[in-house]
């Protein structure tokens, strides 16, 4: 059983590891805390990049001699395979670690099983210790494993209306300045940041991270079935992160300089195949979507079933009409609604932000 002790460790591992958001796709964030025997506090460390040391490595290199017979506090289990990096599992071994305590047990079939070499060479493992609260810190990576397919975070911001412009189509500013820093937050933890044609149109958004240092620039992806929404000029052409423009296959034309055309298959209704696109960017090495816009997309992602997390930005304003935050999720019926549990609202500026999950998880593959 955990003791106080264990559980104020673990916590900051799991603060530790949300430090590398943004920068170790398409690897999961790791945080780590070395004890020495006496309980003191001897390493910490982080997973910093892709390619990188691992959490349990920078830790123990802190540590130094004063790991022998102390305790590591991993969030995740220590890999037990050899990629760019050796395994950890064996780090912790001949840094004479006496005591591994988990939080989250690693689902890949690759780096899985350190846990098992861990206790085969007498080490003591305990999982489970504040297995939720690092679940949630490595959400992204942890979905992509289970699902085979990046995590879709649906980000708007509409009035208390649920409206996402005027009825004649303004929508600056409809959230404060605060709310839109914010949001340069979530893009710079996402790998991938999509909008359809119709916002390529109307905003010609930029899709880039500002005021936040050291961030690493997504993938601008821009869902524009006929080829027609992203001409020369437009903003996310501007060579600041690279930009993917996703057409269907029987579309002819080339991207605009700047950018990469992909082909993919047109969905049974309107639009492209939701799956396609998301296999495509998987394939890529996108681990994390933000989905951004707009109403007619963000419903094709949700009749997908492919919307794990939404974040509502609500203003404290009311319009009458325009636009909804939502449209062609194929929704006819209030039993058909999609139902979500709320894990937090905070306010930002003046605005609410909300964010919730789907009360019904999507299935693994």
């Amino acid at each position: 059983m955990a003791t106080a002790a264990d559980t104020a460790a673990m916590r900051r591992a799991v603060s530790l590891a949300a430090r590398g958001l943004g920068f170790t796709s398409p690897n999961p964030v790791v945080g780590c805390v070395v004890t020495d025997a006496s309980g003191e506090i001897a390493g910490t460390g982080w997973h910093q990049r892709a390619g990188g040391p691992h959490a349990e490595v920078h830790a123990l290199r802190e540590a130094g001699e004063r790991a022998r017979g102390g305790t590591a506090y991993v969030t995740l289990e220590p890999c037990d395979h050899t990629g760019r990096t050796g395994p950890c599992s064996r780090a912790l071994i001949d840094a004479g670690i006496s005591r591994v305590v988990v939080a989250v047990a690693d689902p890949t079939a690759l780096a899985g099983g350190g846990a098992g070499t861990l206790r085969a060479a007498g080490v003591t493992v305990e999982q489970g210790v504040l297995e939720a609260e690092a679940e949630a810190g490595n959400t992204a990576w942890l979905t992509s494993v289970r699902l085979g397919r990046p995590h879709v975070l649906w980000k708007y911001a509409a009035t208390l209306d649920g409206r996402i412009a005027a009825e004649d189509g303004t929508s600056r500013w409809i959230t404060s300045p605060e709310a839109r820093a914010d949001v340069h937050r979530l893009r710079a933890g996402a790998d991938a940041v999509i909008v359809g044609s119709g916002t390529a149109r109307t905003d010609d958004p930029q899709l880039g991270v500002r005021g936040i240092e050291d961030a690493v620039p997504p993938l601008r992806v821009v869902v524009d079935t006929e080829g027609t929404a992203v001409r020369p000029g437009a903003r996310v052409l501007d060579g600041t992160a690279p930009t993917l423009i996703a057409v269907a296959l029987d579309v002819t034309a080339e991207a605009p300089e700047g950018a990469e055309t992909v082909r993919l298959p047109r969905a049974a209704g309107r639009g492209l195949s939701v799956p396609a696109l998301l296999e495509e960017l998987y394939a890529r090495g996108v681990r994390s979507v933000l989905l951004e816009g707009g109403a007619t997309l963000a419903g094709s992602f949700l009749a997908e079933g492919a919307v794990d997390r939404v974040v509502g930005y609500l203003a404290p304003a009311l319009l009458g009409a325009g636009p909804a935050a939502l449209a062609g999720a194929g929704i006819t019926t209030i039993t058909e609604a999609f139902r979500l549990d709320m894990t937090e609202a905070v306010r930002i500026g003046p605005d609410l932000r909300i964010t919730a999950v789907p009360a019904t998880a999507p299935k693994e593959r």
